[in-house]
């Protein structure tokens, strides 16, 4: 039986200005533990800042959010443009910062946040053909602004499950490990980070989204 094609896009690398290494690589290992194989992919932008994650504190330089996202895919990536959505059977985001401050404006903007195109056309082309759509930590909020009326889950983090309202979406409160799955519009969620949280609990989560979007690959 053919593997089933999963494309991880990710925002960087690093939770406060890219993408958690955490929930990336255990998504990763969770696809391939669950028979299937991945494409990273991540667009070719300007991070929109570089946070020392020793101090916290922003550092006068600028990265890209492609070349730092190559970091954690060990130089296997490709440009979200080159991204088709005939070659794929899932895509899925994992969560970090860089989510709200790289492939969108989450962070600053909220509910009037913009999306990246590329990220966008990933996400609406995925969503045409009805194939899995996942997401973790804070990554249903960037689906839920995608996506109007979606019913996700970022966890019980009151705030940005109103922004994720406000939106036009549907938040679900839950703890670890539980996932969403907005039949409709063929959408998994998990919270993650979102949640406090160990290495251990990013593991189930990861786990958990991945088995679900396989099980529904394989009806």
């Amino acid at each position: 039986m053919k593997k089933k094609k999963f494309a991880v896009v990710l925002s960087g690398c690093g939770v406060y200005d890219g993408a958690e290494i955490h929930e990336a690589t255990l998504t990763m290992l969770a696809i391939m533990k669950n028979g299937g194989e991945y494409q990273v992919f991540a667009p070719d932008i300007p991070q929109y800042h570089v946070i020392n994650h020793y101090t916290g504190e922003e550092m006068n330089e600028s990265r890209n959010v492609l070349v730092e996202s190559a970091r954690i895919a060990r130089g296997n990536i490709k440009p979200l443009t080159e991204y088709n959505v005939d070659d794929y059977d899932a895509l899925i985001f994992p969560g970090g910062f860089g989510v709200a401050k790289n492939l969108s404006t989450i962070a600053f903007d909220g509910e009037n946040a913009k999306v990246n195109p590329e990220v966008e056309r990933v996400i609406k082309d995925t969503l045409k053909q009805h194939k899995p759509i996942g997401a973790l930590c804070i990554s249903p909020a960037l689906v839920a602004k995608v996506i109007e009326g979606v019913e996700v889950t970022i966890g019980n983090d009151k705030a940005t499950a109103e922004t994720i309202e406000k939106m036009g979406g549907k938040h679900v409160v839950t703890t670890h490990g539980e996932v969403v799955h907005d039949h409709k519009y063929n959408v998994f969620t998990t919270p993650c980070y979102m949640l406090d949280a160990t290495i251990v609990d990013i593991d189930t989560g990861a786990t958990n989204v991945v088995k679900e979007m396989m099980k529904e690959l394989d009806k």
